[in-house]
């Protein structure tokens, strides 16, 4: 009986082989001393083996761990340098991380406590249902729509709102809502924000069909309510968001608030879009707007420069943990192997 096997120079097929080539020997009798070789060469590659797969599954095992925070704490980096990147800009509202730990205990009712039917041991006692292998985890980001501090500018075009209204405009890609209010004038008299969106008026519908959401297909389409300021008139803004000339009113803006503004999702460029028109409030405008003002930023650098500090510190302690883990595994890999 002849023995057919291809060699792999890898760690782990190589020990198999050699197993094979000793239960062949023992199969047909052989006492021999290619027996003991084979016994001898399966010592070495096995060590190693031992060694190779010791390691990898503690390191594997204790580093997914730290590493999910270390993970968190990087997204949480890159939002902070974000807040800090935004703290001149105007209407800006800065964003802030929401964590979780995922722990398997909490998935598991009271009915999966396992009791052993059994002459207990230690290890018995220590069921912590993976609780060892809580992960962190980012849950989500909100923002956070804070009132920021008025920046005076003496500009007729600059408007700030107060409250928790937002200014109606429209971009290539549909209706869009800011608080950013250095508005300007475009060569076909439009009032335009800085990047070139159109500024809406209000609908002028009843009030009663404000509040049905189903009457939305009937109202003026944006293109239609596109604010235009007549040539060499000076714009007046009232508090109301009406705008006044010299031969009267011309319109009024379209500020809206919303039921849900945390439903709101940042489309970059201080713009925010609404997945549900239902959560538009048009009546009932508690906001007011104020002329020759600009909204600043509601970031504070300083606390927000402290954060970034307070990250990175714990960025690099989870390293450390994890250089620790690593050190542990590979000190334990080449002991075991020595025997």
């Amino acid at each position: 009986m002849s023995l057919r096997c291809r060699f792999d120079t890898s760690i782990v097929a190589y020990p198999i082989i050699v197993r094979q080539v000793i239960r062949h020997l023992y199969c047909n009798g052989v006492n021999c001393p290619a027996r003991f070789l084979a016994q001898g060469l399966l010592k070495l590659p096995m060590r190693a083996f031992l060694a190779h797969s010791i390691r990898m599954k503690e390191s594997m095992k204790n580093i997914w761990v730290p590493l999910s925070g270390q993970v968190a704490q990087q997204r949480k980096v890159e939002t902070i340098a974000n807040n800090v990147a935004n703290a001149n800009t105007v209407g800006f509202k800065k964003d802030q991380l929401v964590f979780k730990e995922h722990l398997t205990a909490l998935t598991q009712g009271v009915e999966d406590i396992d009791i052993p039917r059994k002459e207990f041991s230690p290890a018995d006692f220590y069921h912590t249902q993976g609780v060892e292998n809580a992960m962190v985890a980012v849950d989500g980001s909100f923002t956070i729509h804070e009132q920021g501090q008025f920046i005076p500018t003496s500009n007729p075009l600059d408007i700030a709102l107060k409250g928790d209204g937002f200014l109606e405009v429209l971009t290539p890609t549909g209706v869009r809502f800011t608080r950013k209010g250095n508005l300007s004038l475009s060569r076909d008299g439009e009032l335009v924000t800085d990047q070139g969106f159109k500024v809406l008026s209000a609908l002028e519908v009843p009030p009663e069909a404000l509040r049905e959401p189903a009457a939305i297909n009937s109202f003026p389409k944006p293109e239609d309510r596109i604010v235009k300021v007549p040539t060499n008139s000076t714009l007046t803004v009232s508090l109301d968001g009406e705008l006044l000339t010299k031969d009267g009113t011309i319109g009024k803006l379209s500020i809206v608030e919303f039921a849900d503004r945390h439903a709101l999702k940042k489309e970059g460029n201080s713009l925010f879009i609404t997945p549900d028109e239902a959560n538009i409030v048009r009546t009932d405008i508690k906001t007011t707007v104020n002329q020759g003002f600009l909204e600043g930023s509601n970031v504070n650098a300083i606390e927000e420069m402290s954060e970034l500090i307070k990250a990175h510190r714990h960025f690099e302690s989870i390293q450390k943990a994890i250089n620790a883990y690593d050190s542990i595994s590979g000190k334990a890999a080449n002991e075991i192997g020595k025997f």
